[in-house]
């Protein structure tokens, strides 16, 4: 017999209740069969579990070493079954969601904590990639949810909901020849300079709110990009969520325009497609983050 799911309840209640018959009650069993099954599982076992007395049982020291094991696999049957009642009642048994990396995470990743803490085995997946990449994973259905920026255009293909707002600065290291000769009074004279892009290696990019420099510098990487404007090869247009401590302390400049004010306020949505249902995780973290 050795140990099995029952006799692993059965062994913990007789620890914590210290006697046969009061594990009994608990289990809603008759103390007989409480005892003969710990008898037949010392027997197996080779070694006592319990020293017997008149009305109550002590551990023995092989019981005790036992009992942590015990415990954890107890409570993994435990969330095996409130994972398969779940999944009875509509949760998916994976989640993946695409984020565009220039955005701030700290809202999804506080509202998929959350959702760990509700739904303990159910798998998540992130993956990150640039706007029009992170469309083609929700798309393709390789992803099941997308944060992003909102398009200039509504697809008809998509479910959304808006669940907050990114301000975008434009930025230069402060020992940029273009910031350091006085060339930028004004907005339109960034088309002059070189413009750090994020955004895909192999699709369009079919949002012109992003381009504004007539050359530009690309990488499907938020932090390699930060490192590129930092280094002085070109101005990006960054989250400010994003910059701020940077911008603080002196390593990027907000750029100031004498024409219009430096910043660019882009909704975020949670993208979903309509002809694939939501399951349960998707549709409460999606609730999640449009009440932060």
């Amino acid at each position: 017999m050795n140990f099995s799911s029952d006799n692993i309840l059965l062994f913990l209640a007789v620890l914590d209740r210290g006697s046969f018959s009061a594990a009994a009650r608990a289990l809603h069993r008759v103390p007989s069969a409480v005892s003969m099954a710990i008898g037949n599982l010392e027997a197996e076992l080779g070694y006592a579990l319990f020293e017997r007395g008149p009305r109550e049982v002590r551990a023995t020291a092989q019981a005790l070493a036992l009992e942590p094991h015990a415990r954890l696999i107890a409570e993994q049957l435990g969330l095996l079954q409130v994972h398969a009642l779940e999944l009875s009642q509509g949760l998916e048994s994976r989640l993946t969601v695409a984020v565009v990396p220039d955005i701030d995470h700290r809202p999804l990743l506080a509202a998929i904590a959350s959702l760990g803490e509700r739904f303990a085995l159910l798998d998540i997946d992130l993956l990150s990639a640039p706007q029009d990449e992170a469309l083609q994973l929700l798309d393709s259905g390789r992803a099941d949810l997308c944060v992003a920026f909102a398009g200039l255009q509504v697809d008809a293909r998509r479910g959304f909901q808006h669940v907050g707002t990114q301000t975008l600065v434009a930025t230069l290291a402060p020992h940029h020849p273009a910031l350091r000769e006085g060339r930028i009074r004004n907005l339109e004279d960034l088309i002059e300079v070189r413009q750090i892009l994020v955004r895909s290696r192999d699709l369009p990019l079919l949002d012109p709110r992003a381009l504004i420099g007539a050359t530009h510098w690309s990488t499907d990487s938020f932090d390699l990009a930060l490192q590129m404007v930092e280094a002085g090869l070109g101005w990006g247009d960054l989250p400010l969520a994003r910059v701020a401590p940077l911008i603080a302390s002196g390593r990027l400049v907000r750029l100031a325009f004498g024409n219009t004010r430096n910043e660019l306020q882009l909704p975020i949505h949670a993208l979903w497609r309509k002809q694939q249902p939501l399951g349960q995780a998707a549709r409460l973290l999606i609730e999640q983050l449009a009440h932060r």
